[in-house]
C-alpha cells in the first residue's frame, strides 16, 4: 500500500493542473528548474570551500565588529544631541518664569 501507483500520479497531476492552471505550469517548472540549478551550484561551492571555512569565519567576525563600532559612535552622537536638547530645555524653563512675570502686569492693566 505504501508504493506509489500510476493512478496516484494521475491524480496528483490533475490536482496540480486544477490548482495552478495550464498556463502557469510552464513558468512554475522553469522557476523550479532555476532554483534547483542555484541550489546545486551553492552546494558545490560549499563542498569546495571546506578548507576556506576558517578564513570565512574570521572575516565574518571582523565584519560583525565593524558595525558595532559604528553603532557605538552613532549612539554617542545621539547621546550628545540628547544632552544638548536637555540643556536647551533647561534654559527655556529658566526663561519662562521671567516671561510670565513680565506678562502679568500687562494683563492686569
Amino acid at each position: 500500500m505504501g508504493a506509489l501507483q500510476p493512478w496516484h500520479l494521475i491524480i496528483l497531476v490533475l490536482v496540480v493542473v486544477l490548482l495552478f492552471g495550464a498556463k502557469r505550469l510552464p513558468d512554475a517548472a522553469r522557476s523550479i528548474g532555476k532554483s534547483m540549478k542555484i541550489f546545486k551550484a551553492e552546494t558545490k561551492d560549499m563542498r569546495e570551500s571546506g578548507d576556506s571555512d576558517t578564513t570565512t569565519a574570521t572575516a565574518e567576525v571582523e565584519t560583525r565588529q565593524l558595525p558595532s563600532s559604528s553603532a557605538t559612535a552613532a549612539a554617542q552622537e545621539k547621546d550628545q544631541q540628547l544632552a544638548d536638547l536637555q540643556r536647551q530645555l533647561d534654559e527655556l524653563k529658566k526663561q519662562q518664569p521671567n516671561a510670565t512675570a513680565d506678562q502679568a502686569p500687562k494683563n492686569a492693566g
